[in-house]
């Protein structure tokens, strides 16, 4: 569709060209965009300035931020709102749509909105096909235990029970031994508990522990051994699994334990957003006020 509109006369300010008329073209850039907008238009100073300390290249990188305005479950934006969304000024947001649209890696509908393209559903199933979960996990686990100093565990929902499917042993000589793929009760020991609380299992302790966001336990599955443990969330802020930390209880107290609960839930909140991506309408509420 095209239509022509001639606007009021212009004097540009500070320029000696005078534009009696312009012409526009719906979904293409007319000679008024390409001649006379660019060059005189204000632009957003934020828009031109390139990220402090980052050392990457400023196209790609607001390319990225656009293709991250949308949301699951949203099917299309208009270019305002994509402007909104990432900050920039609608010419380059418009711009940098055009070039990702080659690509396929956006569409504009004919009401003018965008959309994503087909070429990142192929981005997703490429990363999906090769995506392993422990390339994930095991460095986060390993970083909660150098900063705990204590061994850190990921468990999964198994039907009944809870399995252990990543871990990393802890420095202290004394610690609590658990084998990758070993199963255990999910109403005994924190890790179960807060895997029950966060699949909506009714009952006093465990809205307690969706109100807290995570969940102390000493010596109710062994004696002796204490842990602490916070949700992980995966794709679309659906539950995962738990993350923990755990111990003898005479080096894990429960003063040590509620010190740890933070950097545990940290942690946990760190590789809920790996997995998940952004914050969205679906994201629980304690992983919002525990963002790090």
């Amino acid at each position: 569709m095209v239509f022509a509109q001639w606007s009021p006369l212009w004097v540009l300010p500070n320029s000696k060209w005078t534009v009696v008329g312009c012409f526009i073209q719906y979904n293409n850039v007319s000679l008024c965009e390409r001649y006379f907008m660019s060059r005189h238009t204000a632009t957003n100073p934020a828009d031109a300035v390139e990220p402090s300390g980052q050392g990457g290249v400023i196209a790609v990188t607001r390319a990225l931020q656009i293709l991250e305005a949308f949301r699951i479950g949203e099917r299309h934006l208009s270019l305002a709102e994509i402007s909104r969304r990432t900050g920039l000024h609608n010419s380059t947001v418009l711009r940098l749509a055009r070039t990702l649209a080659k690509s396929g890696y956006m569409v504009q509908r004919e009401e003018g909105e965008w959309r994503l393209g087909p070429a990142t559903g192929w981005l997703g199933a490429r990363y999906q096909a090769g995506f392993d979960i422990n390339n994930v996990v095991e460095p986060t686990l390993r970083e909660l235990s150098k900063m705990t100093q204590e061994s850190a565990s990921f468990y999964v929902r198994e039907g009944d029970e809870r399995a252990c499917i990543s871990r990393v042993e802890g420095p202290q000589a004394v610690r609590h031994h658990v084998r990758i793929g070993m199963r255990l009760p999910l109403d005994l020991g924190a890790p179960g508990r807060v895997i029950l609380a966060f699949s909506g299992e009714p009952g006093e302790i465990y809205e307690d522990i969706r109100r807290r966001g995570y969940h102390i336990s000493m010596g109710e599955r062994e004696p002796q051994v204490s842990s602490v443990a916070a949700p992980v969330f995966g794709l679309n802020w659906r539950l995962l699994g738990s993350m923990c930390i755990s111990g003898p209880t005479a080096r894990l107290n429960e003063a040590q334990l509620e010190a740890h609960a933070r950097t545990v839930m940290d942690a946990a909140n760190r590789l809920s957003y790996a997995l998940a991506g952004e914050r969205s309408q679906e994201t629980p509420k304690v992983v919002s006020t525990w963002h790090p």
